[in-house]
Formats: C-alpha cells, structure tokens, sequence
C-alpha cells in the first residue's frame, strides 16, 4: 500500500515543542546481547526543554524518513489478530498509553531476542493523540476535530557514550496513518538505506534459520506486501532476564 507523503508531513508537523502531541515516552537501554541494562518511562511535559528536543527529533525520524522508499507500509493479515500476538501487543501497549510496564519489557525483550547487533542500543516508544481536523472542499483546515488517531511510534537506534543517542537506524508507526485516519491493518515500518535485514531481523523473518525458530512454538504474526508479492513474518519470542 503506498505511503501518502502529505499523511507522514501531516503527523510531523504535531512534533515540535508548540504543537506536541505526544503525551508519553518509554524505553529500554540494551547491552550488544540483546538484554535490558536499564528502562525508563515519563510523561512528555516532565522533560526539560532540551530534553523534549533531543526526544522529538528522535520520533519525527520515523514518518520523516522516504516515504515508500525508507518507510514502507505493510498490511496485517488479520487472521493473526489474536491474543498472544504482536499485533494484540501493541494495541495493548496503544489503548494504555505506555502506562503498563510489563507489556512494555515484553516489547523489549521482543525486540532483544531479534535484532543482532553487536553494540549497545536503545529502544524508545512513544505515544501520542493526534486530534486530526476537519478540512473543507478547499483542503483547509476547520477548528471542528474528525476523529483522535492514537499512535505508537518506535524508534531503535545505537546508544553512544553515556546513554546518549544516536541516529535512528530502525522504527516503525503503529497503527498506519492512511488518507488522514487510523489504519488499524497496517503499519509502517522504516528500513534506512536498504538494510532491510538489519531492521527486519528484529520483527521480520523471511526464510532459512527463521523459519526453522519459528517451528519451535513461536507465535507469528503475517504481514503481507502487496507489491511486490512478498510475504513476511513477525515473530514473537520472550526470554529470561540474563541473571546479574
């Protein structure tokens, strides 16, 4: 399904410090193995000034990023829309606003098991309410509100220093944003430069070793491509705290 551009400009321009629309940020300090070192999880206005522009510019990367060429939209097949499932986790950790800490480290550790990488990183979740505007035959915007698109925004990216940021290299938006409105069956997901394994082996598998872990009793999730015809698989896997 194609990205309209004007949709993710739309959403970014409610990411600065006059118009915020994110009400809540959390995330997880990840060692090179995969394993959580630290979390944290605030309201947005708690952050100081500097702070909520180190964190916006970190999520507008997401819907900022290429459309259709680093952000590209993948349909959920809804037969996987069951409990137990990626999908019924992030509609969990949606419907809550981040305020439950467990789903959060389940989402974590989601990640943990899947993305490989061979330096420390850092998970961010935020979730924002945007309350999309009314716009007349003129395409200009009314004051009257057309519906509350409730959002998570996922952001991935390598922890320098001490725990300072680097630049998002993975990510995606939960639900879609399609033709101004909330798509419950997509989700947008950002593969910079091409790297779609680097991203993709966090969330998606598409064949060899994946396919056999997934013979374990692993539950997937199914997203489908539409174009090209492609298929990709969500695995969800939890694991034990490593012991201190």
């Amino acid at each position: 399904m194609h990205i309209d551009r004007e949709d993710m400009l739309e959403l970014t321009r409610r990411m600065t410090i006059a118009r915020n629309c994110f009400n809540r940020v959390a995330g997880a300090y990840m060692d090179e193995e995969g394993f959580i070192d630290g979390s944290f999880n605030t309201h947005f206005l708690k952050l100081s000034p500097a702070d909520k522009e180190k964190q916006l510019a970190i999520a507008k990367t997401i819907p900022y990023a290429k459309t259709n060429e680093q952000l590209k939209n993948f349909r959920i097949d809804s037969r996987q829309k069951k409990p137990g499932s990626i999908w019924h986790l992030l509609t969990a950790l949606r419907d809550c606003e981040l305020k439950n800490d467990a789903l959060l480290y389940s989402l974590y550790e989601y990640i943990g098991e899947r993305y490989v990488v061979d330096k420390p990183y850092t998970i961010e979740v935020f979730c924002g309410n945007y309350d999309v505007p009314v716009k007349g035959a003129d395409k200009e915007s009314q004051w009257e509100s057309e519906e509350v698109y409730r959002f998570l925004v996922v952001a991935v990216y390598p922890t320098v220093g001490e725990y300072e940021a680097g630049m998002p290299q993975a990510g995606f938006l939960f639900p879609a944003f399609a033709n101004r409105s909330t798509d419950l069956e997509g989700v947008n997901i950002l593969q910079k430069m091409g790297r779609v394994k680097n991203w993709l082996i966090c969330l998606v598998c598409s064949g060899g070793d994946d396919d056999m872990r997934t013979k374990q009793n692993y539950q997937i999730l199914t997203f489908t491509r539409q174009q090209p015809r492609w298929r990709w698989k969500i695995t969800v896997m939890s694991r034990k705290f490593r012991a201190d």
